[in-house]
């Protein structure tokens, strides 16, 4: 999913900006912990009592591996007058990743795809060269109180691979790879973890588990990955002494083994890989390591030159001015 909402009274439907204006989050307060190059405080923005927390990009780190974007949605509860509607809009040289802890959202893309998404199902869409998707509340969720929760990512895509052709993948919750031990549960979302491998097929060297410790528990990250980090959704956790409470994104120093342990309990998710080796931009929905090329995309969907999206065809979302 892209990055902004905006929660419309029934029947209306309004213009959503996918990338909302917020500004960078900003970094932690110092902290003893030599075990962490960067925390991170995401900034919050509320849109009609709907919490969304940015903690990727900031102006001191711009990736973590691949992952250039990380998005926190809610939790919240919708009104039975409330609903998302995310209209059509593109994105180029990169893959977004939604997954839901709770809710369910209907997807439509250019490629004809309509699918809708479930708690704990991972939805990968891969722009490529370019693709145009819409998010909504299904309607049959619509006109009573509904719950939403999840994290929406987006994955640069590695030289070589930018301009791709798109592609659309969901794999369900039931085939992720699970593991449970002393505390300890999860599952591996992307790439490999503890053992396990996730059948999503992604494009580079990429880390996603969803973890959850109880009360006294703790886990071994080892620094297989060349980058990784953590964002604490609920709960607390603690690493080498120190406590860090929920929404903190917190980058690893890299090489070093880490074990993240929980006093009272905690929920987060681990992500990272393998860092992409070169530079990448960020403008809107678009990312490319040309500059000229995102230039390029801005002008075709100016013009109208992306493709439709089946069954959402009469709004889409214009070009930011400026």
């Amino acid at each position: 999913m892209s990055a902004v909402f905006r929660w419309a009274p029934r029947p209306s439907i309004l213009a959503v900006m996918s990338f909302f204006p917020a500004h960078d989050p900003e970094p932690g307060d110092a902290f003893s912990c030599d075990a962490i190059e960067l925390m991170v405080i995401p900034n919050a923005k509320d849109i009609g009592g709907f919490a969304v927390r940015r903690a990727l990009p900031t102006a001191k780190r711009r990736l973590v591996g691949p992952f250039i974007f990380f998005d926190r949605m809610g939790p919240a509860i919708l009104r039975a007058d409330q609903a998302l509607d995310v209209r059509p809009h593109p994105h180029i040289g990169l893959s977004t990743v939604t997954y839901l802890f709770d809710g369910r959202i209907r997807h439509r893309d250019s490629l004809g795809t309509e699918m809708v998404i479930e708690p704990g199902d991972v939805n990968l869409m891969t722009a490529g060269r370019g693709i145009v998707h819409s998010e909504r509340s299904p309607e049959e969720m619509r006109g009573h109180p509904t719950s939403i929760s999840g994290l929406q990512t987006w994955i640069a895509l590695p030289d070589g691979k930018e301009e791709i052709a798109p592609v659309f993948q969901n794999t369900s919750a039931r085939t992720l790879p699970q593991f449970q031990d002393g505390g300890v549960s999860g599952r591996v979302v992307m790439g490999g973890f503890h053992g396990l491998k996730s059948p999503v097929t992604g494009h580079s060297d990429t880390l996603y588990a969803d973890i959850r410790l109880e009360a006294g528990a703790s886990i071994d990250i080892s620094a297989d990955a060349e980058e990784r980090a953590i964002y604490v959704l609920d709960g607390s956790v603690v690493i080498s002494g120190d406590r860090f409470p929920s929404d903190r994104l917190l980058v690893f120093r890299p090489g070093d083994d880490i074990v993240v342990s929980s006093e009272n309990g905690a929920h987060f998710m681990l992500f990272g890989g393998a860092s992409l080796g070169s530079k990448r931009y960020i403008w809107w929905n678009f990312v490319s390591s040309s500059k000229e090329r995102i230039e390029q995309a801005k002008q075709e969907w100016k013009t109208g030159r992306f493709d439709i999206v089946p069954g959402d065809e009469e709004e889409f979302i214009p070009l930011p001015e400026g």
